[in-house]
C-alpha cells in the first residue's frame, strides 16, 4: 500500500487531488515529510491551476465553500458552515441534545443525495467520533464529516467516465491511484470482492461501497505513517500495535 506527499518547490498549492482529510488531521505537505526520502511517493498527473476537489454546481456540495454568518441556532457548528448542513443537523435532531446517532446520521445524509449503509455510517461515525460522546456525531464532527463526503463526491464524479452512478474495480484504481494511493493489484482485488454479490456479474461500487473502500485505504495507510517516519515502506510493529491499528477498522461497523 502506498501514498504520495505532493509539494512544490516553491511552496504554491499543490493542484493534484488528495485524500479528505479526517478531523484534527495535519496537512500532508509538511516540511518534515517532504525532507525525508519517500517510498510511497509516485508520478501522478497534475491538474491546472484552479483545479480543485469540490463536485459542480449542480451538486449537493457545489456551493459550499461560501462563507455564511453564524446564526444564534447554530453557535456550535464551524463559522461560515453552509445553512443546508446546519438545517441537515437540525432536522434529525430531534430531541435538541445537539448529538445525533447513527440512524439519524444515517437519515441527515440520506435525505441530501444518497442512503448510505449502517456498515458506512458506523465507519464514519467511528472516524469522525466526538471524543466526548464516542458513539455520536455533534455539530462540529457533522461539518467536518459533511465536507469530507463532498469531497470522496468530487473524486467519485471525476473517475465515473460513464456517468453510472458505479465504478468498476479499474475505476477504483484510478480513484485511489489519483489521490495518491498505489495499492498492488492483490490487495485491491481483495478489497474489490468484499462487494462480490456471487452473481458472476463485474463488481461495481457503488457512491457508499467507493467511500467505504477510501476511508479504509485512507484510515489504514495513515495509521501504518504513524509507524513508518521515514516513509521507507516498512515499519516495526508489535502484536498489539498491530491488532489495535487493524481490528477497529473491522469491527468498528459491522
Amino acid at each position: 500500500m502506498a501514498y504520495s506527499n505532493r509539494h512544490n518547490n516553491n511552496n504554491s498549492q499543490s493542484y493534484a487531488p488528495s485524500a479528505p482529510s479526517f478531523p484534527g488531521e495535519q496537512s500532508p505537505y509538511t516540511s518534515a515529510a517532504a525532507a525525508a526520502p519517500n517510498y510511497y511517493a509516485h508520478h501522478s498527473q497534475s491538474y491546472p491551476h484552479g483545479t480543485t476537489t469540490t463536485s459542480s454546481s449542480n451538486s449537493a456540495y457545489g456551493s459550499y465553500g461560501q462563507q455564511y454568518p453564524p446564526s444564534s441556532s447554530s453557535s456550535e457548528f464551524p463559522a461560515g458552515t453552509h445553512p443546508d448542513v446546519i438545517r441537515s443537523f437540525q432536522t434529525v435532531d430531534r430531541d435538541r441534545s445537539g448529538f445525533i446517532d447513527e440512524k439519524e446520521l444515517q437519515q441527515a445524509l440520506s435525505s441530501t443525495y444518497h442512503r448510505f449503509s449502517l456498515r458506512t455510517i458506523r465507519l464514519l461515525i467511528f472516524l469522525f467520533k466526538n471524543p466526548n460522546a464516542p458513539l455520536t456525531i455533534g455539530p462540529k464532527e457533522f461539518a467536518a464529516l459533511w465536507t469530507c463526503l463532498g469531497q470522496w463526491q468530487a473524486i467519485f464524479q471525476r473517475y465515473d467516465k460513464d456517468r453510472s452512478g458505479k465504478i468498476d474495480s479499474f475505476e477504483l484504481r484510478d480513484a485511489l491511484y489519483g489521490i495518491g494511493y498505489a495499492i498492488p493489484a492483490s490487495i485491491l482485488q481483495l478489497l474489490v470482492s468484499k462487494y462480490d454479490d456471487g452473481s458472476g456479474r463485474r463488481v461495481e461500487l457503488n457512491f457508499d461501497s467507493f467511500v467505504e473502500c477510501g476511508l479504509i485505504v485512507k484510515g489504514l495507510t495513515d495509521k501504518f505513517k504513524e509507524k513508518d517516519r521515514q516513509y521507507t515502506g516498512s515499519a516495526t510493529l508489535s502484536y498489539d500495535t498491530f491488532m489495535s491499528m487493524v481490528i477497529p477498522f473491522l469491527v468498528s461497523y459491522n
